[in-house]
């Protein structure tokens, strides 16, 4: 048995120990520690793992050595199997004959190899079926010492080969197989193997790609960063995943993209012997992720855009809402122009419609530079005014109302510029430039379609400010005209008003109101007092307002009561829209109360204070339609509501108004107001009120003065709604400017009306109206005598004018016709109308007044010749 290989004598069992007798494994040599050849094995190698057994056959074919790996296949100990006959021991009876025969022709000297069928321990099987197994065995010749004839066999357990075998195929199939690029790195950081699918991608075959490094495949600060990785991975044992590499495929200059998993490979034993890389490309999910983020990143900015633009009805602020979107969000510089005639308010561009067209420079933003954007021709500052070459992209793109791609760099600042031309139902307002500095990238397709979607928004919004610029400007030519013009003149009163169109101290636009404001002249030195507001804003409101301002006036004329001034004027207002309060009063009165709350699409609603002004009397009546009270302060005393019922709005109908007379001290002051004096969002309307009330503190000023003074004191109270002030100061007529006299109904009366007009004529120094006013006086008395019935008053009132008023008890209301040539009488009233300024006659509590008025001399009215008048009529 000294023949027997050194190297197969005794190996170390798991615990550490040696057996007597054992032959497997190598033996752990004691040579010098720095010789590789020889040092020995750590556990867990290659023959460990496929359990190699070895015994020795003496030449009595008896087992002579049995080795510890023997032991625990066959599960037979070295005492026991020492000295058996190992056909009778392993072998089936009915196959132990050919065994003998195999044993003999061994120990003749002749190999074999061969799978042998072998009982296994108990301990290694689960189940009675599980106890037979196969070994492959190598047997090889051997002599003894003396020699003679002996054998050294190896057993393999056939199911641990068979094991291997399927581990390996399977290792095989996954690495080959793999979709994704697989990589076994030693530690070296050298390529040790790579799979078919890693070599299709950059080339060549599997086997030129061992022994290759990092630095071969990617770039070098790539390839750097990726060997730290790789190092880190192989010290430390944490796996990395989903790694990006970024390099570029050989003989291709597209940049590619790879997500690499790396996890350290360990041998049996445990020892880290490479590390494994699975990577796969992911350039096509980059870029589906970079649309995606883009698409995302353009959804937001349109949403920006759709809260952030448009809020404002001015085109310059318009247009800087849409850059404050786009910069930097989107481009890094931009620009807003706009068609000049646009702005001036012309219906359509002005100019040529090549492009050429002046525009203006309404909005810049950068951020990256302060001055000004030239793209490629000469700087434009804001505001300024210019026009685009014919040939210039800027032109073609207003000229074709399609974008266009802008070349030049301004300067070396900008690489990539689009013009965009603003577009809105189907006309061109203007041209937005976006533009990216150098190091942004550059516009693509999807930035281009949001440029347009942009400017489109922008450009709707434009001309929405554009049409409501237009409209607003005629809204306040409409109202502005339908309002005093000047300053209004009464007698017996001092005037000064005020009207401010909404948001006039914000600075910001708005709708046009329906306040309005009026003084006018009734007969006998009266006035009427108005102030109304029609609620809602705007055009609509407007017109309203401007109905009812020329209805209060033709009633105003009529010489009617304030309270039947107003139930008509609420006829009118119902026939202006249809009501729309099912509720009736009790709905309309509170949507009356809180304006901005009705619902005025359907019907008009308007409150309105109307006040008639006796200056001979001093006294006023009032008459309210739901509107806010009028403010009286009386000289020394302090500011007060007048206690004027309220009423109905004008446009509810059903309710009648009631009259207040109140007599004025000289030296009072009288204020009517709309609510947007006093109401607004962030004050209530009783704050409001008292304010207003306390800035009425020194009613002897001048009255200019006394306006302005309460305007600036409300004016964190105002600016939302328009604002209407009308005050008067009370200065009624003297005492020595009224001549009154009451005449009896008898013929005599007629030439004592005459003398009573011509003492008191001349004692007013009126001289040159003595005959005239003689002959007019003798007409209407005469007339009252005829037609009339009571007693007859004359009164004769000298302010800027002269007025001759005769009363009677009559109600007959005198009508002028034309007399024929035979007709001794009828041209009465026809001479009046020939001789006066204005003629007249209204009813009274008490039957009618008959009047007349005639301009004083030195003005610049002419009186007619009564002679003259009286040959025209016959």
């Amino acid at each position: 048995m000294s023949e027997i290989p050194a190297k197969a004598t005794e190996s170390e069992d798991s615990s550490g120990g040696a057996r007597s007798g054992a032959v497997d494994g190598p033996v752990p040599g004691d040579a010098p520690s720095g010789d590789g050849m020889w040092q020995s094995s750590p556990p867990g190698s290659m023959y460990d793992y496929i359990k190699v057994a070895a015994f020795s056959i003496g030449p009595d074919g008896l087992v002579d050595q049995w080795s510890l790996r023997a032991e625990q296949i066959f599960g037979i100990p070295a005492e026991r199997a020492v000295g058996m006959d190992p056909i009778e021991a392993f072998i089936e009876p009915v196959r132990r004959e050919r065994g003998q025969r195999k044993m003999a022709e061994i120990l003749d000297g002749r190999e074999w190899t061969g799978v042998v069928p072998i009982r296994l321990p108990e301990s290694s099987a689960a189940d009675a079926r599980d106890r037979e197994g196969l070994a492959e065995v190598y047997v090889m010749p051997t002599r003894t010492e003396e020699g003679e004839k002996a054998a050294v066999c190896i057993v393999v357990d056939v199911r641990t080969l068979r094991r291997i075998e399927t581990d390996l195929a399977a290792s095989q199939a996954i690495f080959g197989q793999s979709p994704f690029g697989f990589l076994l790195i030693d530690p070296d950081l050298r390529v040790r193997r790579a799979n078919q699918r890693f070599a299709s991608i950059f080339g060549g075959t599997v086997d030129d790609h061992r022994g290759k490094g990092v630095h071969d495949y990617l770039p070098r600060g790539e390839a750097e960063r990726v060997a730290a990785t790789l190092r880190r991975v192989l010290e430390s044992g944490d796996s990395i995943t989903d790694m990006h590499v970024t390099g570029f495929v050989p003989g291709s200059d597209e940049r590619r993209h790879w997500s690499v998993n790396l996890y350290r490979v360990h041998s049996g034993s445990g020892r880290p012997i490479g590390i494994a890389w699975l990577g796969t490309d992911i350039t096509a999910r980059r870029a589906a992720a970079r649309e995606a983020a883009a698409a995302r990143r353009n959804l937001a900015l349109l949403n920006e855009a759709g809260a952030r633009i448009g809020n404002s009805l001015d085109l310059e602020t318009t247009a800087r809402e849409l850059l404050d979107v786009v910069v930097p969000g989107f481009c890094d510089l931009a620009t807003v122009d706009l068609y000049q005639g646009l702005l001036a308010g012309d219906e359509t561009p002005p100019g040529l419609a090549d492009g050429s067209a002046e525009v203006r420079r309404v909005a810049f933003a950068s951020a990256v530079s302060d001055g000004p954007f030239s793209g490629t021709g000469e700087p434009v500052k804001l505001g300024a005014v210019h026009h685009y070459p014919f040939n210039s992209p800027c032109a073609d793109a207003l000229r074709t109302a399609r974008p266009q791609k802008v070349p030049g760099d301004d300067g070396g600042l900008v690489q990539s510029t689009l013009a965009v031309p603003m577009v809105a139902h189907d006309t061109v307002v203007g041209l937005a430039q976006f533009a990216r500095t150098k190091g942004s990238e550059p516009f693509g397709d999807r930035d281009r379609e949001l440029a347009v979607e942009l400017a489109a928004r922008a450009a709707v919004c434009i001309d929405n400010a554009r049409l409501y610029r237009r409209e607003h400007e005629r809204a306040l030519i409409l109202q502005r005209s339908l309002l005093p013009p000047g300053d209004p003149e009464a007698s017996g009163l001092d005037i000064a008003c005020r009207y401010l169109p909404g948001n006039a101290a914000t600075g910001r636009p708005s709708e046009v109101g329906g306040d309005w404001f009026d003084v006018i002249e009734l007969p006998g030195h009266r006035t009427a007092l108005v102030v109304g507001d029609v609620m809602g804003r705007g055009l609509r409101a407007a017109v309203a307002m401007g109905e009812l301002r020329t209805a209060v006036r033709t009633l105003a004329q009529l010489d009617l009561e304030p309270a039947e001034v107003l139930s008509q004027l609420d006829e009118i207002a119902r026939g202006l829209g249809t009501p729309a309060f099912a509720g009736g009063v009790q709905q309309a009165t509170r949507a009356a109360r809180r304006p901005r709350e009705a619902d005025l699409s359907e019907v008009y609603l308007a409150t309105c204070v109307y006040a008639v002004y006796d200056s001979v009397t001093r006294r006023c009546t009032f008459a309210n339609a739901g509107h806010l009270p009028p403010v009286l302060v009386e000289p020394g005393e302090n500011a007060l509501m007048l206690d004027v019922p309220p009423g109905m709005p004008l446009g509810v109908g059903g309710e009648p108004f009631e009259e207040v007379e109140v007599e004025l001290p000289e030296g009072a002051l009288l204020a009517l107001y709309t609510d947007g004096l006093v109401e607004s969002r962030d004050h209530p309307l009783d704050e409001g009120l008292q304010a207003f009330v306390g800035a009425l503190t020194d009613p002897s000023a001048p009255l200019e003065d006394v306006c302005d003074h309460v305007l600036n004191t409300l004016d964190t109270h105002h600016g939302e709604d328009d604002i209407a002030l009308l005050m008067a100061r009370v200065q009624g007529l003297p005492a020595d400017s009224v001549g009154d006299w009451t005449l009896p109904r008898e013929p005599r009366s007629v030439g004592r009306a005459r003398e009573f007009a011509r003492a008191q004529l001349l004692a007013w120094d009126m001289e040159p109206l003595v005959d005239t006013t003689e002959l007019l006086v003798s007409e209407l008395v005469t007339n009252a005598l005829r037609y009339g019935e009571g007693e007859i008053r004359l009164r004769l009132l000298l302010d800027r004018t002269l007025v001759c008023e005769v009363w009677d008890s009559g109600l007959v209301q005198p009508r002028r016709r034309r007399a024929r040539d035979t007709d001794e009488g009828g041209r009465g009233l026809q001479l009046v109308g020939l001789l006066s300024a204005a003629w007249g006659s209204r009813r009274t509590h008490r039957g009618k007044t008959v009047w007349f008025e005639l301009p004083l001399p030195g003005t610049d009215t002419t009186l007619t010749d009564p002679a003259e008048a009286l040959l025209s009529l016959f």
